[in-house]
């Protein structure tokens, strides 16, 4: 019971990051997917980096405290579902017309 809220709270923890990184992108590091003469899809990975940083920060913790067999695969289904689900959201995807 306790994994799996601590999965839920991760999995919201991650959706925010994602949506807060593309939407308030820091780092600026954008990838032109299509260019047409009327309009260009672009995709901003900030929100995605941010993600996999937090990932690797809570791994990092997690070693520390020597949880890794009970915790690190509850955080990995969290960060996973909050890739698939932020994807299918649009997080990121950013179109712009001329």
């Amino acid at each position: 019971m306790k994994n799996f809220f601590f999965l839920c709270l991760q999995f919201v923890i991650f959706m925010i990051v994602f949506a807060a990184g593309s939407l308030f992108p820091p780092f600026h590091i954008t990838h032109v997917l299509t260019a047409t003469p009327s309009y260009t899809h672009v995709f901003v990975a900030d929100g995605l980096i941010l993600m996999i940083a937090l990932y690797v920060l809570i791994v990092i913790f997690q070693a520390m405290t020597k949880r890794l067999s009970r915790a690190v695969p509850w955080t990995t289904i969290a960060v996973v579902l909050a890739t698939i689900i932020g994807l299918y959201l649009k997080f990121g995807f950013i179109t712009h017309e001329l």
